[in-house]
């Protein structure tokens, strides 16, 4: 489809046709109105072309029309053309806000010209807006997904550039590395964000209710409804449809969930009648789901049709430093919600916390955390102590640089955490010049912005 879009508006048939044909020689997208009113049902703020209107017209005229327009977005280019102008409404055009005013007759290439002009002003206006957003989200989504790691910095990128989007997605990773929350924020920054998030957990489900669940049902439709009920993709209309753990979804039911992601509409249990449903599906797995298609345990169509991008959520052992970051935020929470000190890592805490393997992700680091607030509270229990090891694990054969890494990473976190992220006070403290301090945290990936 092309990039270039026109809204014409033209009470006149013939006019509005060769207009057209102009225009659509010239690589753009025409959509033709006969009334000003039906534009109006066109227009929104995500629009990406240019209006051209002629001025007289029956009913609500051009210049009513630039008006409303600039009532839906201003920054929508309007131009105006007709065979009656004058100075006086040329201004008046211009002081609401036209792009542009031209007289009939016109030469074809100058109109197309001024069009092309106002569609690269649109063209750049909705960049820029959508710049802002990102910059404004990428503040907001650093607080909802925690962690600093390259592989973590990807996946927030990812989120932004897709949640603005309407494609299904497919979330794969894990178990425990936090694929819900992916989703959560998939519907937190987008378009979608005032409707449902819907989510249904796949094996949480009877097989023999999971029809009637996804699709409702009428009263009387089975033993036991004894009314009407809706069904989990119908509450998500103008919303998000989320399926965690996708394998578990029953065979049989996957020809009819493909076709209501087809068609965008559902009948209940026990009616013929059609609803239509406007919903983004977005499903989590951490099974292969290519080998269930070879299996015949997954429809391969329904697949395709699910995953359209695909988001792979890392595991906690592949995301550096981000496991020490994530337990202490979460012991903090802990100690928030029961009223206790924050127990102090130490040295020995903080190697076990960053080399241990996490086969549970970061479901398994928050479990370890709640425990080892809540066995702190009567006397001091090391992490490795809260998970009952005996044996020192670590992934990178102990290393001294890598044992004298994560030593001053925690002395360093330690004395920023104290001080609240105050390099001066931190400075003294640890006893290094400030050149030193900065090289250690930049190396290290500490940010002191965490501490403030």
């Amino acid at each position: 489809m092309s990039s270039l879009k026109l809204l014409l508006v033209d009470d006149q048939a013939d006019m509005r046709a060769s207009i057209a044909q102009w225009f659509t020689l010239a690589g753009f997208e025409v959509e033709e109105c006969s009334k000003a009113e039906q534009a109006l049902g066109i227009l929104s703020q995500e629009y990406t072309g240019v209006l051209l209107s002629d001025i007289k017209m029956p009913g609500m005229d051009g210049m009513e029309l630039l008006q409303r327009t600039a009532s839906i977005d201003q920054d929508i280019p309007v131009i105006l053309i007709t065979g009656h102008g004058d100075v006086p409404m040329a201004v008046e055009a211009m002081r609401h806000g036209a792009y542009d005013f031209l007289e009939k007759p016109f030469e074809p290439q100058y109109l197309v010209d001024v069009v092309k002009r106002a569609q690269e002003k649109r063209r750049l206006v909705l960049e820029n807006r959508s710049l802002r957003a990102r910059l404004a989200n990428s503040t907001d989504i650093h607080r909802k997904l925690i962690g600093e790691s390259p592989a973590m910095q990807r996946l927030k990128e990812e989120i932004l550039d897709f949640a603005h989007t309407d494609a299904p997605v497919m979330i794969t990773g894990e178990t425990g590395t936090g694929k819900e929350l992916v989703a959560r924020a998939l519907h937190e920054f987008g378009p979608r964000n005032d409707g449902p998030f819907v989510a249904i957990n796949c094996p949480a489900v009877p097989e023999s209710m999971f029809e009637a669940e996804l699709f409702g049902h009428t009263a009387g439709a089975f033993t036991g409804a004894s009314k009407a009920r809706q069904g989990w993709i119908e509450a998500a209309d103008k919303g998000i449809f989320f399926l965690d753990e996708l394998s578990s979804l029953p065979i049989h039911l996957q020809p009819k969930l493909l076709r209501v992601l087809q068609e965008r509409e559902i009948a209940r249990v026990g009616s013929n009648k059609m609803t239509a449903v406007d919903f983004r599906p977005i499903a989590a797995t951490n099974a292969d789901l290519e080998k269930a298609c070879d299996e015949g345990t997954f429809r391969q169509d329904l697949l395709y049709r699910l995953n359209t991008v695909e988001i792979k959520v890392p595991p906690l052992r592949n995301r550096e430093q981000d496991a020490l970051l994530l337990f202490e935020t979460f012991e903090q929470t802990f100690c928030d919600i029961n009223g206790t000190d924050m127990p102090a890592l130490s040295p020995d805490d903080a190697s076990f916390i960053l080399s241990h393997d996490w086969p549970g992700n970061v479901r398994q680091l928050k479990n370890v955390a709640e425990r080892h607030v809540i066995r702190n509270q009567k006397r001091r229990l090391s992490v490795r102590e809260v998970m009952n090891n005996t044996e020192f694990e670590t992934t990178d054969s102990g290393s001294l640089k890598s044992m004298m890494d994560i030593y001053e990473t925690v002395l360093i976190r330690q004395a920023l955490k104290r001080h609240k992220g105050n390099i001066a006070e931190a400075m003294s403290d640890l006893d290094l010049p400030r050149r030193t301090l900065n090289e250690k945290m930049s190396k290290l990936g500490i940010d002191r912005s965490e501490f403030f």
